[in-house]
């Protein structure tokens, strides 16, 4: 069972006929290093699994860049919006290492349910479970200190510390490189 049919079935709970057919519209892919995988403005029309490597997920404004998230091996990647709206993609999405990906097309992405009947259902609890994830993420905005996220992000995503510059991670935190340090530092005390 390949790594992509593992997390299909853990999150999915596909059974083996309907788990193998999914994955065959999956095709891998690699997006090298500094590789746009999405620019702002462009549609998005795939959806990709991270096998290996890492993904940032990013918009450019006037003044500065915001990081929205790093996406790493596990993870599914796209402009949610713009694959299920066909709006222009609101984000960049850029490779920070050699990134592996699975992706399926929107084309067949859209046809999932004529092949599986479970499908709607599927896709049901997959974008519940996006959507229950930026909850989780606005929550900790609104409840917590910088500290606490910080705190919350290094337990959950301790590599992407060792791996991605400190001001893509403050980005995604909501606060300065500076704010990071200092927490750093008292930690270390």
């Amino acid at each position: 069972m390949t790594d992509l049919e593992q997390y299909l079935q853990t999150y999915f709970d596909f059974d083996q006929g309907d788990l193998v057919k999914v994955a065959s519209f999956f095709k891998p892919e690699i997006v090298k290093k500094g590789e746009y995988y999405l620019k702002t403005g462009k549609l998005c029309q795939k959806l990709s699994f991270i096998q290996s490597g890492m993904l940032r997920i990013y918009v450019d404004l006037e003044d500065r860049e915001v990081t929205q998230w790093i996406c790493t091996q596990g993870y599914f990647v796209a402009d949610l919006a713009s694959l299920v709206f066909e709006k222009p993609a609101r984000w960049n999405i850029q490779a920070l290492a050699d990134t592996t990906v699975y992706t399926i097309d929107k084309r067949d992405y859209d046809r999932l349910g004529e092949y599986i009947p479970r499908w709607p259902v599927t896709e049901k609890l997959f974008i519940a479970h996006c959507f229950t994830t930026l909850e989780d993420r606005v929550f900790s905005f609104l409840s917590m200190t910088a500290e606490q996220r910080y705190n919350l992000l290094f337990e959950s995503h301790r590599d992407i510390f060792t791996q991605v510059p400190l001001q893509y991670i403050a980005s995604m935190l909501g606060m300065t490189p500076e704010t990071i340090s200092r927490i750093r530092r008292k930690q270390l005390n």
